[in-house]
């Protein structure tokens, strides 16, 4: 017996330091974000919200010091499923943050989901991630593309549209918000006459704006984010479009983009989970710390990447830290309650935000809060079996 409790306790001196050495090892989080092409702007913001939280954070989430590789996905589906397996396999990084175009995000879900890797998507809103594709592992604290648009259908009825046409990059970003806003438009009595398309990323507008002109809808819809929002709005508006068919959109038609596209942007709609003038104490504090930061207003990418990092926090601090109590850490992460800048938000079964999709308008500068288009809204999950 004397000795069978001299075997217990080695037993338990040995593995407290193994414990201590899980919680207290760096954690490697690998950021597969687009440094490079038309989404770079993009991943810089969120890759610094990322960073923010942390450093506010004192660089530690639950006790581990945060190690970061990153991986330049080049918006490239080709090059996902190599890039994202670079980052397991020979980086072994912990959990992976990512990305910003939809169809390397889809490749990212796939490779996670047969790895078991935790994968946070703060941006690339592809309906399948949390719907079809979804998994205990894959969360997103972005939004899908039916929220960010579906809502909008209903705002340009009230406001008189019963006529639109939707223009979009044709691949699943593209394709999926103009379906969510013919859904909620023609749900609230609207008429989709058009949907045109051009590969992405193409930004040779003006035979399809030549279409628009002579199809004479009330309200254009467009999608369009980063380089490509910033020449289509200029086009659009150069060619005196805008004065006779208003132009609406999710918002990243207009979020990061308004100093480049100047007056060209004046008055345009749009609607997202997040605006300018929301005017709460935890949005100026969010507000005044990134631009002093990295001396750049933050926008709706950088508060994703933020929130990305909020929520990783909240699972790894209900396993103190250990990685391998990956059901414990699943379930805080979605039960969670994020202090968000955008307003309090929660994580649905299927790991989407559920969250207000504000309605906003440009001024000057600003993608300025007029309402709220919906409140608390959910993704239908459509196709999630979790």
């Amino acid at each position: 017996m004397h000795l069978f409790r001299c075997t217990l306790i080695a037993a338990a001196a040995l593995a407290a330091p193994l414990a201590h050495a899980q919680s207290s090892a760096k954690l490697k989080v690998g950021l597969m974000l687009p440094a490079t092409g038309t989404f770079a702007a993009l991943g810089t913001a969120i890759e610094n919200g990322f960073k923010l939280y942390v450093q506010e954070q004192g660089g530690r989430l639950a006790g581990r010091e945060v190690e970061y590789v990153r991986v330049d996905d080049e918006s490239d589906p080709a090059k996902a499923t190599d890039n994202v397996n670079k980052l397991i396999k020979r980086d072994n990084v912990d959990v992976i943050v990512g990305t910003v175009h939809s169809g390397v995000a889809m490749a990212m879900a796939r490779v996670a989901r047969e790895t078991g890797t935790m994968l946070i998507v703060p941006n690339a809103g592809a309906d399948a991630i949390t719907g079809a594709m979804c998994a205990p592992n894959v969360f997103r604290t972005s939004f899908s593309n039916w929220q960010s648009s579906y809502a909008l259908g209903d705002v340009l009825v009230k406001q008189g549209k019963k006529r639109a046409v939707t223009i979009t990059w044709k691949y699943a970003a593209g394709d999926e918000m103009a379906a969510a806003f013919k859904e909620g438009f023609e749900k609230a009595g609207g008429q989709v006459v058009k949907q045109l398309t051009l590969p992405f990323p193409n930004v040779e507008f003006q035979a399809l704006l030549t279409e628009i002109a002579a199809t004479k809808p009330d309200a254009t819809f467009a999608f369009f984010a980063g380089g490509g929002a910033v020449k289509f709005v200029k086009d659009y508006a150069a060619a005196g479009l805008n004065k006779t068919i208003p132009l609406y959109g999710p918002g990243f038609l207009t979020d990061g983009t308004l100093e480049a596209q100047g007056e060209a942007a004046q008055g345009i709609y749009t609607t997202l989970h997040y605006a300018d003038g929301l005017k709460t104490p935890r949005d100026d504090a969010f507000r005044l710390n990134y631009a002093k930061t990295f001396k750049l207003q933050p926008d709706v990418y950088a508060v994703q990447g933020y929130d990305a990092a909020q929520l990783l926090a909240i699972g790894l601090k209900a396993v103190g830290g250990d990685l391998t109590k990956k059901d414990a850490m699943y379930a805080a992460m979605r039960n969670a309650r994020i202090d968000s800048p955008r307003g309090t938000f929660t994580i649905s079964k299927a790991g989407n935000p559920v969250q207000d999709i504000y309605l906003r308008q440009v001024v000057g500068t600003e993608n300025r809060v007029v309402g709220v288009a919906a409140k608390a809204l959910a993704d239908p999950a459509r196709g999630c079996r979790l």
